[in-house]
């Protein structure tokens, strides 16, 4: 698994990557209440604004990690945003995508360099 400095994960399967936020950043954001995905067969470029997460104390965006192709949605947060606070690392994953380059994968920082970062 790979992290971001947004405090996004990104676990490989395959040839496509799973994207999720980490538990530290559902902490943060509180009582999730509402989820926003994109469309399956979306293009997107890193950096990219393409999920809305409200919880009771703000509003948040989640940014491409990669440039690539959501390949699939997870229904199941949208339906229950609450899954969000309770297993961030688990089944509240937000969207797979096949990334356009998935050597880009290398840059990110693994668990200890992300745990160093949060302190």
């Amino acid at each position: 698994m790979k992290f971001t400095e947004d405090h996004e994960w990104l676990r490989p399967e395959g040839d496509l990557v799973v994207v999720g936020i980490t538990q530290h950043a559902s902490e943060q954001l509180g009582d999730v209440v509402y989820v926003e995905l994109p469309e399956a067969g979306r293009a997107v470029s890193e950096g990219d604004e393409i999920v809305v997460i409200e919880s009771v104390k703000a509003a948040s965006d989640i940014r491409a990690p990669l440039d690539g192709e959501i390949v699939e949605i997870n229904q199941e947060i949208v339906d229950n945003p609450a899954l969000v606070n309770e297993d961030p690392l688990g089944k509240a994953w937000f969207f797979k995508m096949r990334p356009a380059d998935p050597s880009k994968l290398d840059g990110f920082m693994d668990e200890d360099a992300y745990k160093a970062m949060i302190g």
